[in-house]
């Protein structure tokens, strides 16, 4: 009786300056092989020292930060490795003589920016076989003793952001237009996630594209990034673990938050219009500004499926607890824009000293989208913030009926 080989996990390098490239190869690379071994690498200098890990596949850009793809993969085909270890080389630069010089180093595959996912999937699928054996990833379980404080204070640093509202594969497809992606379809598609906008945004300030001034609203990011960037950026977000929430709890608590950015985001840009300031931006802060709750209550659901239990006080609790830190945590990290950032905190509280007027239409957009429907706007008209900003019950009625 012949006997099965079991199926070895692989070793793959991804070598990337763009973080964002990096985290959507890294998220394709696992959809293919749940069970590979990352060693992702920012720079050259990494990926040249990773190579002492004796990867199994390569995937290097060509254009790296303290160092270059290529000398890579020189250094690997001077080894003299046979068979030659699989490598991926991509690059901005396609032309025939950068092709050609390319060529005696065999690649064994040379990619063009931005990528075609599709073609690199099916790469990816030739080079990362399974031997016919289904690869089975269960998820790691929660180490004995384990506290849902101490697991949600170790995800805030690390957090993936919040879950997908939107459908993003449908809303690709909508877009696709005869003559390629239609992004002012595309914006109208996805400009109610909170997740998406922050990514492109984020993705669009990266230092890779970080030119000509801050991106600062999502059709700016759209843009800047282009459309098949735009298109591996959003479906890869729906590669990621805990994408989309499946447990009904937590859905609804999410429902919550959504309905309330949506509401402070359609109030800002509202205001905004009437005072002739930036419409776009305040929408942006107003949508963006439940990220830190999206985000907690997608890191519950990875607790819950690692073996967690949860409940309606333990979720309000964490909610309370984390919260805000999760979203401080995700929008520094993320790099969004300072000005941004600024207009996401006046929602919640200003600060002292004198108030833009930006400021104030996002504090008085949060107060009206959490005032409850059975109560009058006498006390909101008479605030500081409206009084400031001149909007009396006449205008207040008119956004809320809106």
């Amino acid at each position: 009786m012949s006997v099965v080989e079991p199926v070895q996990a692989p070793c793959v390098l991804i070598a990337e300056g763009d973080p964002w490239v990096l985290d959507m190869l890294s998220q394709m690379l696992l959809s293919v092989r749940c069970d590979a071994r990352l060693l992702a690498c920012a720079d050259g200098s990494q990926a040249f020292t990773a190579l002492a890990s004796k990867p199994d596949l390569i995937i290097a850009a060509r254009e790296l930060p303290g160092g270059d793809g290529l000398d890579l993969l020189r250094n690997v085909r001077a080894k003299g490795r046979q068979p030659a270890l699989p490598f991926i080389l991509m690059s901005n630069r396609s032309d025939a003589a950068s092709v050609r010089e390319v060529l005696p180093f065999a690649p064994t595959a040379y990619l063009s920016k931005p990528l075609n996912m599709d073609a690199l999937r099916q790469r990816l699928q030739e080079l990362l076989p399974s031997n016919g054996e289904t690869v089975a990833c269960p998820l790691p379980a929660l180490q004995p003793g384990a506290t849902l404080p101490a697991f949600l204070e170790g995800r805030r640093a690390t957090s993936d952001g919040g879950p997908l509202l939107a459908d993003v594969k449908q809303a690709i497809n909508r877009s696709l237009q005869p003559q390629g992606l239609d992004l002012k379809v595309l914006e109208a598609e996805i400009g109610n996630d909170p997740q998406v906008t922050a990514v492109l945004i984020a993705a669009a300030n990266s230092a890779a594209l970080h030119r000509d001034g801050a991106v600062q609203n999502l059709m700016q990011a759209l843009n800047k990034l282009g459309t098949t960037q735009s298109m591996n950026l959003i479906l890869g977000l729906a590669l990621k673990r805990c994408a989309k929430l499946s447990d009904s709890l937590l859905s609804r608590h999410a429902e919550h938050f959504w309905a309330l950015s949506l509401h402070t985001a359609e109030y800002a840009r509202t205001l905004a219009r009437m005072l002739e300031l930036d419409q776009e931006r305040c929408y942006c802060a107003g949508l963006l500004h439940c990220l830190g709750d999206l985000a907690l209550l997608r890191c519950l659901q990875e607790w819950q499926q690692a073996g967690g239990a949860l409940d309606e006080d333990v979720v309000e609790l964490s909610l309370n607890e984390f919260a805000a830190a999760f979203g401080s945590a995700l929008r520094t990290r993320w790099r969004l824009p300072l000005e941004l950032r600024q207009l996401v905190a006046a929602i919640y509280q200003l600060g002292g000293g004198v108030y833009s007027r930006d400021a104030l239409v996002m504090h008085l957009a949060g107060q009206l989208a959490r005032l409850p429907a059975d109560q009058g706007l006498e006390e909101l008209a008479q605030s500081k913030t409206a009084r400031l900003l001149k909007v009396g019950m006449a205008e207040l009625g008119r956004l809320r009926k809106d």
